[in-house]
């Protein structure tokens, strides 16, 4: 098939492929700029970049800091399309978004959290604005929102299937039942909500699908059924431009489907996770030490929770993967060897246009 260019807002990628924003630390500016290159959207994480064993000053002027010092690197790097994805439960995300927005970013990813206010806050009409979703249900009232009081809307959702990795947004009992929740079920309803929206402004919101799509054929099916482009992440974690450690991506190589599993996280969220070492100790002891000096995510429940989450993301990301939380998604065991982000897309690319239009 004929390899469709990807639209969002004011900004045109020539591959239709979005490089998902992973924290911590896992798509900073070199795997980010990487993709910008091969004509995709490359996404930097604004999320873990401070220490999270310090004080709340000095955390959120060292993640400030360090978002803008990523931003600026990968601009040096790349004259690709950039964006920057956020948590809505950061303490300190909407420093780090006026940050994104001062050193010129045009594209606002914002998940984990309802973006209500977003649009007040990012009144620049050039930087395009793309929520995270799950459901039509939540598509409505983010674009009822913004409509009623800012005569704005989204400018590309970004649908996160159940397959996806890391935090999610379903349910235990609904993660039981994925098929239950699949994009071919969740897309059509969005596309139904959005076409409100679209006629009133004149303009199309695309949508992007995420969440197991693992190859050519995946992003094809995508299409079929109505996306206008697709997000991928864990199939850009085992890639050279990819800033985690060895331990990290060896993690993935060695991983078998039984290994993923879906967690309890501390912000009160399931997540998907590789079972390793760290999560069966955890599972032994019951609860480790915390240290938390303040709440670097306001939905985390510190007097019940069982670690640190942000030192575990950590701890993987620096090597030290047996007091580590790896996340992942559920097509993670499927991936076999390391190569560059070039080689990657070529081969995504290669088994799209294979597929018949």
């Amino acid at each position: 098939m004929k390899i469709p260019k990807l639209q969002i807002g004011s900004i045109t990628a020539s591959i239709p492929i979005v490089q998902g924003g992973m924290g911590v630390r896992v798509s900073l500016a070199s795997l980010a700029s990487a993709v910008a290159n091969e004509g995709g959207i490359g996404t930097i994480s604004s999320i873990g970049l401070g220490d999270p064993e310090t004080s709340k000053q000095e955390y959120e002027r060292e993640s400030r800091e360090a978002l803008i010092n990523e931003i600026r690197k990968a601009k040096k790097m790349t004259d690709g399309h950039l964006a920057v994805n956020f948590m809505g439960v950061l303490s300190n995300v909407n420093d780090l978004i006026k940050a994104s927005i001062k050193e010129d970013i045009k594209m606002i990813v914002f998940g984990a959290g309802l973006p209500t206010k977003l649009p007040a806050l990012v009144q620049d009409p050039s930087v395009n604005l793309v929520p995270i979703i799950s459901s039509a249900r939540v598509a409505e009232l983010i674009l009822r929102t913004w409509d009623k009081r800012y005569e704005r809307t989204a400018d590309g959702l970004i649908l996160e299937g159940p397959l996806a990795g890391g935090h999610l947004g379903f349910s235990e009992e609904q993660l039981e039942h994925p098929e239950e929740y699949s994009l071919e079920k969740l897309l059509p309803d969005v596309l139904e909500v959005i076409k409100t929206y679209e006629d009133k402004y004149g303009r199309k919101i695309p949508v992007i699908t995420a969440g197991g799509i693992y190859n050519g054929e995946d992003i094809a099916r995508m299409f079929s059924i109505g996306a206008s482009g697709v997000q991928m992440g864990t199939r850009f974690v085992c890639t050279e431009e990819c800033a985690v450690s060895q331990e990290f991506k060896q993690a993935y190589l060695d991983a078998k489907k039984e290994d993923i599993i879906i967690i309890k996280s501390p912000v009160g969220m399931p997540g998907r996770a590789i079972n390793n070492r760290f999560l069966k100790n955890l599972e032994a002891k019951g609860r480790l030490k915390i240290k938390c000096f303040f709440r670097c995510l306001t939905a985390c429940h510190v007097d019940k929770a069982k670690y640190c989450i942000a030192l575990a993301l950590l701890n993987a990301y620096a090597g030290d993967v047996d007091n580590g939380l790896i996340f992942c998604g559920q097509n993670a065991y499927r991936i076999h060897k390391i190569v560059t982000v070039k080689k990657l897309i070529q081969e995504l690319l290669a088994e799209l246009k294979m597929v018949p239009a």
